[in-house]
């Protein structure tokens, strides 16, 4: 009889935040991954690295408020308490140190609870997100290629949402991977009812920060992105990584904004390289 390892132990949370619950869910033990998702998802997003990290840490991930199966907000959560939520779970679940992962809208949670400064963070990854950082800030030449890429972008988006494809996953997902993206989608479906275009422009609105201001986190940053993302410019990671001390890039080509989802080996690859390096 062939004898396997036990899987990592696994719990589930709920922490009140005034008026609100935060779901929570913390699998395996070791030193703690945070991992913040996108608004495309909640905490099954991370599936991926859940499995892949957790013989070695102990990876909390959550849904932002708001988000099911974190309970609902009338009018939509607001995106300036992500990061004193991200705190209070922080402190709820006696981390002494942690290391983020965040994509896309958990960027905004992730960078905005790095700029605390703590002590508490180790190690920053930004996947897909330049969070609360304007791109519009960025350094020459990058800044001048917004507007085309903006433009080539919507395009691209509105044949998207013709073809019944989630911009979030992209056409090459949803070609090449259909199983995939169906589960994206069935993911992203658990928040239907909430308004996220209104959210985003939320989002939009909390972006106020120069690129040079991601350097009082202080720890070392590595920004992950997909060469074909339509949501957020791949090269904004670059002229913000040039201003940052401890801040590099990876690019991963043929992966669009979830790289994480539709790339996941080589993304886990590439986060796991850089935690080891991070220490």
């Amino acid at each position: 009889m062939t004898v396997h390892p036990p899987l990592p132990a696994r719990r589930i949370g709920r922490l009140q935040r005034g008026a609100h619950l935060i779901h929570y869910e913390v699998t395996g033990a070791g030193p703690a991954i945070v991992l913040a998702h996108g608004l495309g998802g909640n905490q099954l997003s991370w599936w991926q690295q859940v499995a892949h990290f957790a013989s070695r840490y102990a990876c909390i991930t959550f849904a932002h408020r708001g988000f099911a199966p974190s309970s609902s907000i009338a009018g939509g959560p607001d995106p300036a308490d992500y990061a004193g939520d991200l705190a209070a779970l922080i402190e709820h679940l006696g981390l002494a140190d942690v290391r983020i992962l965040a994509q896309s809208m958990g960027g905004w949670t992730a960078v905005e609870y790095a700029l605390r400064r703590t002590g508490k963070l180790k190690a920053l990854v930004l996947a897909s997100t330049t969070g609360t950082i304007d791109p519009a800030r960025m350094r020459e030449p990058e800044r001048s290629r917004l507007q085309e890429w903006a433009a080539d972008s919507a395009r691209a988006a509105a044949d998207c949402a013709r073809r019944g494809i989630h911009v979030a996953a992209g056409v090459r997902m949803a070609c090449e991977q259909p199983a995939l993206h169906l589960l994206y989608r069935h993911i992203d479906d658990m928040n239907a009812n909430l308004d996220k275009l209104a959210l985003r422009q939320r989002l939009m609105m909390g972006r106020t920060r120069a690129p040079q201001e991601l350097g009082a986190a202080v720890c070392p940053v590595l920004f992950i992105v997909g060469d074909e993302d339509l949501v957020i410019p791949p090269f904004a990671a670059d002229a913000i990584a040039a201003v940052v001390p401890q801040a590099r890039v990876v690019h991963i080509a043929d992966a669009g904004h979830s790289v994480y989802f539709e790339r996941a080996e080589i993304f886990n690859r590439h986060v796991d390289e850089f935690l080891a390096s991070a220490g």
